[in-house]
């Protein structure tokens, strides 16, 4: 019985090797016609300042060495593809013998995504510079503001709010609001 549902899965991968994972898979999934299948792919890092000599710098680290996540509706096809990925070692979960994984738990997945900044859901927000729109979470939630910027790789955008007769602008996630 296959679902129709998109979930997150943790892939185990050779060490070194998430990044070449993640556009490997994407390029496939793109190849193969999988887009409506295989989602996002993410190598979860962090950036951490470091000084050394005297001289601050970043350094990004693999918050999970060795694991890529990916968003995907789980198919015959879809489980093939990507379980056959150059550097996909396996899923997490999976017990062998083609058994299906299981995937993360939303809870699980938010928590990851919100640490490394990216939005929790994909979403399907279809708005410009200058729309109006529906806060719904978060600390301005229940009021409206105007779209100042649009980012959607990150899945973010910069609204602007009226508070106490001021305009303040307002980071959120494409997950915060709705349109109107």
């Amino acid at each position: 019985m296959e679902s129709f549902e998109r979930n997150w899965y943790v892939l185990h991968t050779y060490s070194g090797y998430e990044n070449k994972v993640k556009a490997n898979l994407e390029s496939r999934a793109q190849s193969m016609g999988m887009g409506d299948y295989i989602f996002r792919v993410v190598v979860p890092e962090e950036t951490e300042k470091e000084v050394k000599n005297g001289k601050e710098k970043e350094i990004v680290h693999k918050t999970f060495p060795g694991y890529v996540l990916v968003e995907m509706v789980m198919t015959d096809e879809s489980w093939y593809i990507v379980r056959n990925t150059p550097g996909v070692t396996g899923f997490v979960g999976s017990h062998g013998a083609g058994s299906k994984p299981a995937p993360l738990l939303q809870e699980e997945i938010n928590h990851i995504l919100r640490t490394i900044g990216m939005s929790t859901r994909q979403s399907d927000l279809d708005v410009a510079v200058g729309d109006t729109v529906q806060i719904i979470e978060g600390a301005f939630a229940g009021m409206e503001g105007q779209v100042t910027e649009v980012d959607e790789e990150r899945q973010k955008l910069k609204v602007a709010v009226e508070m106490f007769g001021r305009e303040t602008s307002a980071e959120l996630d494409f997950d915060q609001v709705d349109s109107l």
